[in-house]
């Protein structure tokens, strides 16, 4: 017999943090009813008109809420509004706000918490309803957890978890035992345009290839995936020492995962480019390196715009001294510091630190500043990417104009937002939309080349 549980109406409660990391959510719950507490409108009323990075999620989310219930009448309302689905041209599911509790009503938590007071209204709501199975949708872990502890049904938002553990997440490259050439069984090698392509059988490799996803076996043998289809491969072939070889702005990979970063960075035909790895494994300087070298070598770019995430007591800028490089110099320190240590053995450090800003044209940008704005052959690199969520990465990537580049950077084991975690951290998220697109490519960095200090304590503490 079906378990009765299942049997029964769901309606899923949604909590604010939800919306500021999906203003769209409500529109994910296809056909089940979802409510929105009238606590939970007041606090975004309160976030909108904010400085903070999630003013703009909030307005979104309100917008959203506004149009579902378009002119609906109060009774309406609290009963619920069908949902409108633009790609079905159909009504589906309900939209519905959740008064405060009226008199009578008995608290379970101490009202004094906004998180209580939704918690105390959900209790009475199933009791009230036992016919209906209500379930809070809420970002944080205690309010699940104290949700649960008065006999509600509590779950994450995982809407855009598009992995389920953190080691899902594709590296960029796949290494083989022992030598490719052994698995292959036919390959049609073509010279051409200055590099050699491999046309191999698609079943000889047995992984779930990309586009741009390297090759490594164990004998030396490096390539990058050029096209894949369900009958063959194609392959660039990377010769090693040349790839050990690369230089950006003097600056020479220490192992094969920093090569194979850098041939990506520095690729003209890859767009977009998203680095990861540990403390100290090199994404920083590698990116800025490819930065300088392609915009004032190559010229290919007029400018570079360095940004990150910051944390929330560092968002409101406008009350900082001077000017916009000077407020983000405390959270974008590690540019300028990779910036000193690419020109330590010069002979006069300071001097080319300033005629490297000027000539690249380094802009520090803050990250609430940039929407709406659109950069024209622009290098934008993004710092610190593990704080962002799937819809404020989407917003900044947006950002890039004809003949622009992006440059994601992030450390998954250090994230500072209380709401992500690294399965469902806009970089994550990222990572996995972009995997298999033409002009993309993503590379997990490993090691720790920054010092022996540095490596034996990120292996030890």
């Amino acid at each position: 017999m079906e378990d009765q549980t299942s049997l029964r109406k769901k309606a899923y409660v949604i909590d604010t943090n939800v919306l500021i990391h999906d203003p769209d959510s409500v529109l994910n719950f296809e056909e089940h009813r979802v409510i929105i507490p009238m606590t939970v409108l007041e606090e975004l009323d309160k976030l909108k008109s904010g400085k903070a990075s999630v003013s703009a999620e909030c307005r979104a989310a309100i917008r959203l809420i506004d149009k579902i219930l378009g002119d609906a009448e109060p009774d309406k309302i609290r009963q619920g509004v069908p949902i409108w689905r633009d790609i079905t041209r159909s009504h589906q599911g309900t939209l519905s706000v959740l008064m405060d509790m009226q008199d009578g009503a008995k608290d379970y938590l101490s009202p004094e918490l906004n998180d209580n007071k939704i918690i105390n209204q959900l209790v009475n709501l199933q009791t009230a309803d036992i016919n209906t199975r209500v379930v809070l949708v809420t970002k944080d872990i205690n309010m699940r957890l104290k949700a649960r502890a008065c006999g509600l049904s509590s779950e994450d938002y995982q809407n855009d978890q598009l992995v389920s553990d953190i080691k899902q997440l594709a590296r960029g490259y796949h290494e083989l035992e022992g030598s490719i050439w052994d698995r292959v069984s036919r390959v049609e090698t073509v010279q051409g345009m200055g590099e050699t392509l491999h046309f191999i059988p698609r079943e000889s490799l047995g992984e779930s290839l990309f586009a741009n996803q390297f090759i490594i076996d164990a004998e030396g043998f490096v390539g990058r995936v050029r096209e894949v289809d369900s009958e063959k491969v194609v392959l660039v072939d990377l010769p090693r020492e040349q790839l050990m070889n690369q230089q950006a702005w003097g600056l020479t990979p220490r192992n094969i995962h920093q090569a194979l970063a850098l041939n990506l960075l520095l690729d003209p035909n890859v767009h977009m480019v998203s680095l990861t790895g540990p403390a100290g494994s090199g994404k920083t300087i590698l990116a800025l390196a490819a930065a300088i070298e392609m915009t004032i070598v190559e010229r290919r770019f007029n400018k570079i715009i360095a940004t990150r995430s910051t944390p929330p007591l560092a968002e409101e800028h406008g009350f900082l001294p001077g000017t916009e490089e000077e407020k983000m110099d405390p959270w974008l320190g590690a540019i300028s510091d990779n910036i000193e240590a690419l020109h330590l053995n010069d002979a006069s450090p300071s001097g080319s630190i300033e005629y490297v800003k000027e000539k690249a044209n380094i802009q520090f940008k803050a990250l609430n500043y940039i929407r709406g704005r659109s950069f024209q052959r622009s290098l934008i690199l993004i710092d610190e990417c593990q704080n962002l969520t799937p819809h404020q990465m989407k917003a900044i990537i947006t950002r890039a104009g004809e003949g622009s580049k992006v440059v994601c950077l992030g450390n998954l084991a250090q994230i500072d937002t209380p709401y992500l975690s690294p399965t469902s951290s806009g970089l994550t998220y990222m990572c996995e939309r972009f995997k298999g697109f033409q002009y993309g490519g993503h590379l997990q960095l490993h090691g720790v080349p920054r010092s022996i200090l540095a490596e034996y304590a990120e292996t030890n503490l």
